[in-house]
């Protein structure tokens, strides 16, 4: 019989979360790299807009601006993205040597 073991309240301790494990395929790393390199281009356009200091959010929005641009670089991507994705992918496979043909 296996002994389980018991907390101070006699009841057991709840179970462990599921590991997850990030998609590392070239496909995936390709559209995470598509989400930053968008959310340094809104960032940046972002930097150039003058705000006016009566309507601006102040110190708080100075703070999550870049928050907020890497966000909206992740929904870019998500959606149709700005096409460099396949282009960095086909790189990637091209380096780790997958590429059909290349042996």
């Amino acid at each position: 019989m296996s002994e389980q073991k018991v907390t101070a309240a006699g009841s057991q301790p709840p179970p462990r979360p599921a590991t997850v494990h990030p998609d590392r395929s070239p496909g995936a790393v390709a559209r995470q790299f598509e989400g930053v390199f968008a959310g340094q281009i809104t960032k940046i356009l972002m930097e150039t807009v003058e705000q006016d200091p009566q309507f601006s959010g102040g110190h708080g929005e100075d703070m999550f601006r870049g928050i907020l641009a890497e966000q909206i670089g992740n929904q870019i991507a998500q959606g149709r993205g700005l096409g460099i994705a396949s282009a960095v992918q086909a790189q990637i496979i091209r380096l780790q040597g997958d590429e059909p043909g290349a042996r």
